[in-house]
C-alpha cells in the first residue's frame, strides 16, 4: 500500500449568486430572477499543493461575470448556463470544464383594474425551475428540471398486494389520496444542437406532460405513477435521454370521527408531514448515452 498523498478530483467557484434582471425597453417591464452557482474544473493542482494562485479565476470574478452576462438578458436558465460555460472554458486555457447550476423564480404581474400592471409583480409559481450544465472539455451535458411541484389526486389511487409480516399494520386500500412533491431532472441527449432550441417552450411542455402523467390513470403505487410520468415525457421529447425523480409520498390518514358520533366517508384526513415514503427512480431510454459525470454533485436523485 502506497503512503503517498495526492490531490483528487476538485472544483471551486461562487455559489448562489442572486441576480435579478429588469428589462426596461418599454414602459412595460420584464423580470427575470435566478440563483446561479458557478464551479470550475481544470488544472488547479498548484493552488492546492503550492499555494500558487496563477490559475485561480477568483470566485469574485465568477460572480461579476454572472452579473455582466445578465446585462444582455437571461432568456432561459439553460441558455444562460450554456453562455457561462462557453465563456469560462474558452477564455482560460487551464479551465477544462465545470458545473453551472441555476434556480429560476417566477413572477406574475399584479392585476390592477382588470389588467396586468406594467411594472409591479408578485412572486408566484407552482414550482422552482432548475438547470445544471456540466462541461467536460468540449462535451456539454445539460439537465433541466423542477422541484417543489406539489400535486394531489383525491381518488383513483390505491395500495394493496404488498407482503405482510408481524410488523405490518398498514391496511390495504383501493381508494386513497395520492399526494407528492415532484422533484425531477431531465437530461438532454449529449450532442443536441441548442443553437435555436426554445428552452422555455420545452420546459412548459415537459411540466404539462408530468402533470398529465400524474393524473391520467389509476395508481396502484407511486412507483407506477412515477414511471408513467417519465415515459410520457420521453415519448414526446426525443431530445431527452433520461429523467430522474425524487417523490415523497405525502401521506393522508383518515381521521376517526366515531368518538364524536360522526361517520367519515373518506372525506376528513390528517395530512402527515413525517415520516414519509420516499420514491426515487430513473426513467430512461434503453439506448441512452452514458453520462455519469453529468449527475456528479447532485444530491440523491434530484
Amino acid at each position: 500500500m502506497s503512503n503517498k498523498i495526492v490531490l483528487g478530483h476538485n472544483q471551486y467557484g461562487k455559489a448562489e449568486v442572486r441576480v435579478v434582471k429588469i428589462t426596461r425597453d418599454t414602459e412595460r417591464h420584464e423580470i427575470e430572477d435566478l440563483n446561479v452557482t458557478s464551479q470550475l474544473r481544470g488544472d488547479f493542482a498548484a493552488a492546492h499543493l503550492e499555494g500558487d494562485n496563477s490559475h485561480v479565476v477568483a470566485t469574485d470574478t465568477q460572480k461579476n461575470t454572472i452579473y455582466a452576462f445578465a446585462r444582455d438578458g437571461i432568456g432561459s436558465p439553460e441558455a444562460f448556463l450554456l453562455r457561462l460555460g462557453k465563456h469560462f472554458t474558452s477564455n482560460f486555457g487551464w479551465v477544462t470544464g465545470g458545473r453551472w447550476a441555476a434556480e429560476s423564480y417566477k413572477w406574475d404581474r399584479i392585476q390592477a383594474h382588470g389588467a396586468g400592471h406594467d411594472h409591479s409583480f408578485v412572486r408566484s409559481g407552482q414550482e422552482i425551475r432548475t438547470a445544471v450544465l456540466v462541461r467536460d472539455g468540449a462535451t456539454e451535458h445539460l439537465i433541466a428540471g423542477l422541484k417543489d411541484l406539489t400535486v394531489l389526486k383525491s381518488t383513483q389511487s390505491g395500495f394493496s398486494g404488498f407482503p405482510r409480516d408481524k410488523y405490518t399494520t398498514l391496511p390495504e386500500t383501493a381508494d386513497r389520496i395520492l399526494a407528492t412533491d415532484v422533484s425531477a431532472r431531465w437530461r438532454f441527449r449529449t450532442g443536441t444542437d441548442f443553437s435555436t432550441f426554445d428552452f422555455n417552450k420545452s420546459y412548459d411542455d415537459v411540466k404539462s406532460l408530468l402533470l398529465e402523467g400524474f393524473s391520467e390513470k389509476y395508481s396502484h403505487a407511486l412507483q407506477q405513477t412515477l414511471f408513467e410520468m417519465g415515459a410520457k415525457v420521453l415519448e414526446a421529447h426525443t431530445e431527452i435521454d433520461e429523467i430522474k425523480f425524487s417523490m415523497p409520498n405525502k401521506h393522508h390518514f383518515l381521521v376517526d370521527l366515531s368518538p364524536f358520533g360522526l361517520d367519515n366517508p373518506n372525506e376528513v384526513f390528517f395530512a402527515a408531514d413525517r415520516p414519509y415514503g420516499l420514491i426515487e427512480a430513473t426513467v430512461q431510454r434503453e439506448d441512452a448515452s452514458p453520462a455519469e459525470i453529468a449527475w456528479q454533485g447532485i444530491a440523491g436523485f434530484c
